[in-house]
């Protein structure tokens, strides 16, 4: 009976965060998980919906976001790539960063895997985002930044108070 190799056969875990502030924001974040499904992503668990004023401007329309726990036997970049197309085929066009869109999709965190390239990972911004935060910490009470060796209760803590007043579940 051969060990089978842990770290390459099997399915990893695996954060997304899943923004719209377009359109039909719900319509346009459950396509998005439909079309995750279509390419063999196992959507484990999914948070509750959160609404957030959009950032740096918030004058544009607000955000809905959600995060999913899934599960894919691909690599980090086939992930970013297959991202990407969902948020070109829902409609997303090359704009300004930051600018209001139909769906964003981010690799919040590909198994504790670190990476700063073409590909941050975890996400280089998430320990700072409400919008990021709480619907992860919905669905894994116990996770920890893998560069920070924070745990997420603690990040949720280091945010404003404005950060915090300013999200919503619906």
């Amino acid at each position: 009976m051969t060990k089978q190799d842990t770290s390459e056969n099997q399915a990893k875990n695996i954060y997304l965060g899943i923004g719209s502030n377009l359109g039909n924001r719900i319509t346009n974040i459950e396509k998005a998980k439909s079309l995750l499904e279509e390419k063999n992503i196992k959507l484990i668990s999914i948070s509750k919906y959160y609404e957030t004023p959009s950032w740096p401007n918030p004058k544009n329309p607000k955000f809905i976001n959600i995060v999913l726990k899934i599960k894919c036997q691909i690599k980090p970049y086939e992930l970013l790539s297959i991202c990407k197309s969902i948020e070109v085929k829902l409609g997303r066009k090359k704009a300004a960063k930051n600018s209001p869109r139909v769906c964003d999709i981010d690799i919040i965190d590909f198994n504790g895997l670190i990476l700063n390239d073409k590909l941050n990972l975890p996400h280089k911004m998430m320990h700072k985002r409400s919008f990021v935060l709480f619907p992860l910490f919905e669905i894994e009470k116990n996770w920890v930044h893998p560069i920070k060796k924070t745990n997420i209760k603690k990040l949720i803590f280091s945010l404003s108070n404005e950060d915090i007043r300013s999200i919503k579940q619906i």
